[in-house]
């Protein structure tokens, strides 16, 4: 990634509506780990209206360099007990943005908002097994290897592993 890339998080505006879409309408868009078939197209318009895809459980947040768009980075609550929870993130990126080190830097941006904005110890993500390059670019932006989840997710007839990584708030080099 060059210095002119510097990756950016910003809330999902209205007009960028349309490239979260693509994840729902392209089987190409997400790429070969996030295609789960046909969905309802509209389900982000409905929550960008209702809160920005901004919630007390969760979010989504456009991962830009420059004017240029390329995808989501997303977090949801996981509750544990009546006292504790953690986030759980995810990542979709589009094609063109792939390989470009720009996820990475969005994921681990991302840990650091979370970080420093909500009180939780502990943020995680997993990806499937065969998907090493997520795994590399989790790796990169300070998380740990847990552990496999054995048939996790359904995905294109087959049930798939998975890879469970986290961080933890002490292990974050907060800037």
């Amino acid at each position: 990634m060059s210095d002119d890339e510097t990756v950016i998080l910003r809330p999902v505006r209205e007009e960028d509506l349309p490239v979260l879409e693509l994840f729902l309408t392209d089987p190409g868009a997400g790429g070969p780990f996030q295609w789960y078939g046909w969905t309802d197209a509209r389900r982000y318009r409905r929550r960008w209206s209702e809160n920005g895809l901004l919630a007390d459980d969760g979010g989504q947040l456009m991962v830009t360099t420059g004017a240029e768009r390329h995808g989501v980075v997303a977090w949801r609550k996981i509750t544990v007990s009546a006292a504790s929870y953690h986030w759980n993130i995810g990542i979709q990126l589009l094609p063109q943005a792939r390989g470009r080190g720009i996820g990475t830097e969005a994921q681990r941006l991302l840990v650091g908002y979370l970080f420093a904005h909500t009180p939780v110890v502990r943020i995680e993500a997993d990806t499937e097994r065969e998907n090493v390059a997520e795994q590399r670019a989790l790796e990169k932006a300070g998380f740990r290897r847990e552990g496999e989840l054995r048939s996790i997710t359904f995905r294109d007839g087959q049930w798939r592993d998975g890879v469970l990584y986290s961080v933890l708030r002490d292990e974050f080099p907060m800037a």
